[in-house]
């Protein structure tokens, strides 16, 4: 199975790339009329995104989604080397977070985090993909 991957970030609602992990989730079309990729409404001052907006807006009809309507719908596609057993791996999986406990290395403690979790297709290691720590 071969991945499409993303020509640009702007066709994507989230990317990232980690060591052993590249992830991206594609934009949807809009359901409504088809044309566009849903996206979240851009301020009309600046005309860039709203980054802390609760909904997702279609530019061409202004049909709106709220934001976990929307990303419950999507699908993640991931390439990975698991840390494990070195086997390089491509997978898709649904735009889940879960929570899940990490070791924070700066605090010296565990804390709780969300995350894409998934398991390596050789080995059966859990592989989490978790949202920047702040």
């Amino acid at each position: 199975m071969s991945l499409r991957e993303p020509k640009s970030v702007d066709e994507c609602v989230y990317f990232t790339r980690r060591a052993n992990v590249k992830a991206w989730v594609f934009r949807e079309n809009c359901t409504k009329c088809g044309k566009g990729l849903m996206g979240k409404p851009r301020d009309p001052k600046t005309g860039k995104p709203k980054l802390r907006a609760i909904e997702y807006v279609c530019p061409y009809c202004g049909h709106s989604v709220e934001k976990q309507a929307y990303e419950d719908s999507l699908t993640a596609s991931i390439q990975y080397t698991c840390v494990k057993c070195g086997n390089f791996g491509e997978i898709q999986i649904p735009y889940k977070r879960k929570k899940v406990k990490i070791f924070d290395e700066d605090g010296q403690k565990e804390v709780a985090a969300d995350a894409l979790q998934f398991s390596c297709a050789k080995c059966g290691e859990k592989i989490n993909v978790t949202k920047k720590l702040k």
